[in-house]
């Protein structure tokens, strides 16, 4: 665009389009083509000429915005994704490569974004960050450029479709590309165009795209059962945040009904954040009711105790005696403790974009969902457990305390909402390690309590987001004594050390490959040998020669490798019949056979029915099967049958 600027016409149009677009209405129901031609009215031009003209310049001035846009996105951690705030990240980022397309514009993302972290020294943190920023860059051009080649494929296959009718591709379809496909609207007019067939879309598309996945679940209004019973009743005091490792305590009873108690005060953790409820006994002067339940209503929490004979011997005002399950509590102590270890290691291994998107903890193991643009590799995850477990034998005091919202914002960022924003003016800030966060679970004093941290696997879980699956203390050493048991089982089915199984499994692993291939390429020779035998063997029908074999215990593979083969013979059709795991058939049918009126799929179903199953095809060659196999022979008598009808 620079060799124009110096073109006085050009500097004219750009002028008056400038003081004219102030008067343009760009709200969500104006039509840009419309704008345009009162502007190119105004400046005494074709629209078209117009368009030409000032387009290029506003996907530059686009393509600057974007890409701004995504520095900020990237810097503060947002992942591109199929969800929530990633899905519009990749929106924008894809959207920007298209019009980086449109002006043949070939410079990397990552050096556009370079030049705007270089104008924003305020933000010292996007610079820290560039390395990753850079590398999730390189693997979305990547994942767009796939996209691309897949999605023209994609597009012909539906405007195929669209031809047919004489329709042009509405505009759910174009959504529902880009929805599930990434396809832009710009190539489908472009691809869909040369097959002959029109595509309009409206100039707020990706706004629309933007506003379907910008919406705020809506939270279906949590209903609390009981609502009328407790709303009268004070919130219950958790004695366990002033006395965390006390499990024994008094209270009084200030509601009961069903099974549930209310209590004015209570050491028993209710179930949130990703952790179970505490379980334990409530003791009356009459009877001892086993904890089976604990949850929190609006502040009032609710113990659902096991009564088997329906007769709850408790009464409002009564002190009773609470006693926390010791072994349960401080084994999700453990795992939860463990959670903020594990995601802390996380992010100094893999960046500082790392973000927890989900946790929940269990007796015999914990899953952190981190948000991450790749896979983890096993060596990054051993850098994480080895981390993990320095934290641990560092034994480094846990830290909780109260503070105001505000004051614990300025002092520790957002970084504190890992596991979610919790209500209220004040938080409860708890710091494991170099980790901080806002959280209301249990935990253990200190890190050394945690003992050891065991990764036990790792999935994409969906774009965007790693489960880590991992377990802390007693559970870490079950994990690893079980992982021991099957490494020494499977040495000592191989009769070797279990230091020597990796490089046995190889050998045996590639033996038994060479053995496979073996086995195929003597199937082959067998099939070839087979089909001379068959065509031997075959019965004159009408100018054709009809092979209708059982070939005992032969799999469907086998049986379709024969019928494939007898199909070079144009006068040939094949009916082949197996008694493997029920009933197997397939049957073939040569073009001179085909003409004849033979179709292998027609004869497939027929003979299926007669053998108590189903099958078909194409005309040439079927497959199918049943779980009758006294009835074979049946059916290729009627298969024989079949042919024959045909041929007349």
């Amino acid at each position: 665009l620079e060799h124009e600027l110096d073109n006085s016409e050009y500097a004219n149009i750009l002028a008056q389009n400038a003081r004219l677009a102030g008067f343009m209405d760009v709200s969500e129901q104006a039509n840009l083509l419309e704008l345009r031609k009162k502007v190119a009215s105004s400046i005494g031009m074709t629209v078209e000429k117009l368009s030409s003209i000032m387009e290029p310049v506003e996907k530059v001035y686009s393509i600057t915005d974007h890409t701004r846009c995504l520095t900020f996105m990237l810097g503060d951690g947002i992942i591109p994704s199929n969800v929530k705030a990633g899905y519009l990240a990749r929106l924008v980022l894809r959207r920007t490569l298209r019009m980086m397309g449109d002006l043949d514009i070939h410079t990397p993302l990552s050096e556009i974004m370079d030049m705007h972290i270089k104008n924003m020294p305020e933000y010292p943190e996007f610079r820290e960050n560039f390395p990753v920023i850079q590398d999730i860059l390189e693997s979305e051009e990547e994942k767009f450029r796939n996209t691309m080649e897949r999605g023209r494929r994609i597009i012909q296959k539906s405007a195929s479709h669209f031809k047919k009718t004489g329709e042009k591709i509405p505009l759910s379809q174009l959504t529902e590309l880009y929805d599930s496909h990434g396809i832009p609207p710009e190539m489908a007019k472009e691809v869909a165009s040369e097959i002959g067939v029109d595509v309009e879309f409206p100039d707020n598309f990706y706004s629309i795209i933007g506003e379907l996945h910008n919406k705020a679940e809506e939270k279906e209004e949590e209903v609390v059962p009981f609502a009328d019973r407790l709303k009268h009743l004070p919130k219950t005091k958790r004695s366990f945040y002033d006395e965390p490792t006390r499990l024994e305590f008094e209270a009084v009873v200030l509601d009961v009904f069903d099974n549930n108690i209310v209590l004015d005060n209570t050491f028993f953790y209710a179930e949130g954040g990703g952790q179970p409820a505490d379980m334990g006994t409530i003791t009356t002067g009459y009877a001892v009711y086993r904890v089976v339940d604990v949850q929190v209503y609006d502040g009032v929490i609710v113990h659902t105790v096991e009564n088997p004979d329906g007769n709850l011997d408790v009464r409002k005002g009564d002190i009773v005696n609470g006693k926390v399950d010791e072994k349960r509590r401080m084994t999700l102590a453990r795992h939860h403790t463990a959670t903020h270890i594990v995601n802390d290691a996380a992010r100094k291994v893999l960046g500082k974009h790392i973000w927890q998107a989900g946790a929940q903890k269990f007796e015999d193991h914990s899953r952190l969902d981190l948000s991450h643009y790749k896979h983890i590799s096993p060596e990054e995850l051993k850098q994480i457990e080895l981390l993990a477990n320095r934290t641990v034998m560092e034994n480094k005091r846990v830290i909780t305390e109260w503070m105001p919202r505000t004051e614990a914002e300025q002092e520790y960022g957002f970084g504190l909402y890992q596991g979610g924003v919790p209500p209220g003016e004040k938080i409860r800030v708890v710091k494991v390690g170099d980790d901080v966060e806002a959280c209301a679970g249990t935990h253990c004093v200190s890190t050394g309590v945690v003992g050891p941290i065991k990764i036990l696997r790792t999935e994409r879980i969906q774009d965007g987001v790693e489960r880590v699956e991992f377990a802390a203390g007693v559970a870490a050493v079950r994990a690893m004594q079980k992982i021991d048991s099957l490494l020494t089982d499977s040495a000592k089915t191989l009769s070797v050390p279990p230091e020597q199984l990796p490089a046995s499994v190889e050998r045996f692993f590639g033996e038994w490959k060479d053995l496979k291939k073996e086995n195929e390429k003597l199937k082959e020779e067998l099939a070839r040998a087979r089909i001379y035998r068959l065509l031997g063997g075959a019965s004159e029908v009408a100018g054709l020669k009809v092979i209708a074999e059982f070939i005992p215990e032969a799999d469907s593979l086998e049986l379709q490798k024969t019928a494939t083969e007898l199909l070079k013979y144009e006068d040939v059709v094949t009916l082949l019949a197996s008694d493997a795991e029920g009933v197997k058939l397939v049957a073939s049918a040569g073009q001179k056979a085909l003409s004849c009126g033979v179709n292998a799929g027609s004869l497939v179903r027929e003979m299926s029915k007669l053998v108590s199953g189903g099958g078909g095809g194409k005309p040439a060659l079927a497959m199918g099967g049943g779980t009758d196999p006294s009835r074979i022979q049946a059916a290729l008598t009627r298969g024989l049958e079949l042919v024959k009808e045909a041929c007349k």
